[in-house]
């Protein structure tokens, strides 16, 4: 530590602010477009129909984009979601710890000032007063001390740069889980209708197979009809029965996801969610735009470059203890041994110092931390760029889904209309007496399954277009709109 005058001081300082201006390490730049982007998605067709004169399409950036679907009730649970869910309350307590810390990292910058102040009385011996002295003394003191150090290679400077970057990282991650959890309320939702609408199918089947149980039974015993068929309808009955507790199991555990996902206890929603509902309709067909918007968009690549941003700049942090730090400092205050003369002029008193701290015996050190912080940067980099890869590969696949789950619906629509027909005009035929038990009963059994296969592939489609919203981050602002 050296001392010199407040002149010196001053003329240093004043040198040094002016030399201040450059940081040392890297200054951050965004990741440039890699070759592995595309000009356009290569299953965008697909994601758009082979009909467009047939399907509207909406831009994926229309906001909220669960009132896609048309359910009133869908939209209460995801509002209510994004208000309630934990992980979201989470999230946003992080952010409010990074944007303290930035606070505390901006006030660095500044001097530290401390005040202090004391009163002592002190009563010698007698054997250690000296001739003339007074036994008994007073002293009081008072002062303000202020320390600053100079930011002369940017080390502050760089230290907030981690941390307004780390903020952003933070917005993003709350942007990202709010999609998250709005994607898995919708996607859950569409399950649990979709459950009780596979439910009410198995229902009616097996109400359809107990009447014809019932006349079975009956035309056997007036002697018309074989035990084999009683056998055979009251088997198939059984058989249809069987697919109940299983659906009412599956519509148990989505209510009680639902309401753990709100926030709420896993009972508090069945009174609310047991009430009869439809499927949410099908949404329009999206115009997912190009993947270099996607980039952009997407909330959990911009906390990947922001985390990036903030790995650059430790390099920054780490390169600067290669440098000396220096500080500035003062002194002011008063001394007296009478409490009236304290902060007169004769009792002031005031010091300035130069404070140089270089560890330059620890290069080796400060080398390692360096090389740990490049490495750091180049880990970012590649997550960065797996990132990346796994938002196009989501998006595509999103895409491809979407369409081939409408496609099949399609098929599978016209399938149920067809068996549905089959299962009436094999009931009269069997009732007129010109068609076999057997014949009605496979076409029953064809009738459940296809109605099932239709109700699947229908939910199916709606949460297709659900993960094509996810992967889109459809609905939501670029974060660096936020």
């Amino acid at each position: 530590m050296f001392k010199t005058s407040s002149l010196s001081v001053a003329a240093l300082a004043c040198t040094l602010l002016i030399s201040g201006c450059a940081s040392v390490g890297p200054d951050f730049q965004r990741p440039p477009a890699d070759s592995t982007v595309p000009a356009q998605f290569a299953r965008q067709e697909e994601g758009l129909g082979q009909d467009r004169s047939t399907l509207t399409s909406t831009d994926v950036r229309e906001a909220d984009f669960w009132r896609q679907f048309g359910d009133a009730q869908l939209t209460r649970l995801v509002q209510q979601a994004l208000q309630g869910n934990h992980d979201v309350g989470a999230a946003m307590a992080r952010l409010e710890s990074a944007q303290a810390l930035l606070v505390h990292s901006q006030v660095d910058r500044l001097p530290t000032v401390k005040m202090s102040g004391d009163a002592t009385q002190q009563k010698l011996s007698i054997d250690q007063v000296s001739p003339g002295q007074a036994q008994s003394t007073r002293a009081y003191s008072a002062g303000i001390a202020a320390t600053w150090e100079i930011d002369w290679v940017g080390r502050l400077k760089r230290a907030i740069e981690i941390q307004r970057a780390e903020v952003q990282a933070s917005h993003a991650d709350v942007a990202a889980l709010q999609v998250l959890i709005a994607a898995q309320v919708a996607d859950t939702y569409t399950q649990l209708r979709g459950a009780q609408w596979r439910l009410r199918i198995a229902q009616a089947a097996e109400q359809n197979q107990r009447d014809t149980s019932r006349l079975v039974e009956r035309r056997w015993a007036a002697g018309s009809g074989t035990a084999l068929d009683v056998t055979r309808a009251r088997a198939q009955l059984m058989s249809t029965q069987a697919r109940l507790p299983s659906l009412h199991l599956q519509v148990a555990t989505l209510e009680h996801r639902l309401a753990v996902l709100l926030g709420l206890s896993p009972g508090d929603l069945i009174a609310q969610l047991d009430s009869t509902g439809s499927l949410p309709t099908m949404p329009p067909s999206l115009t997912p735009g190009t993947p270099a918007e996607l980039l952009r968009r997407r909330p959990d690549l911009a906390a990947a470059e922001a985390r990036l941003h903030a790995a650059t700049a430790r390099i920054g942090v780490a390169t600067a203890d290669l440098f000396p730090r220096i500080s500035l400092g003062g002194v002011l205050g008063s001394f007296t041994l009478a409490g009236g003369d304290l902060f007169t002029g004769r009792s002031a008193n005031h010091s300035a110092f130069l404070g140089i701290d270089w560890s330059f015996l620890d290069v080796g050190r400060v080398r390692a931390r360096i090389a740990a912080s490049e490495a750091g940067a180049a880990q970012a980099l590649a997550q960065y760029q797996q990132g990346v890869l796994l938002a196009l590969e989501e998006t595509e696949n999103a895409l491809v889904q979407t369409h081939r789950a409408r496609e099949e619906w399609v098929l599978l629509d016209a399938t149920s209309m067809q068996r549905d027909e089959a299962q009436a005009l094999a009931q009269r035929m069997y009732r007129g007496g010109t068609l076999s038990l057997y014949e009605v009963l496979d076409a029953q059994r064809e009738q459940l399954a296809a109605q099932d296969a239709k109700a699947q592939s229908q939910i199916n489609a709606v949460r297709s277009s659900i993960a094509l919203y996810k992967a889109l981050a459809g609905g939501w602002p670029r974060p660096d709109d936020s």
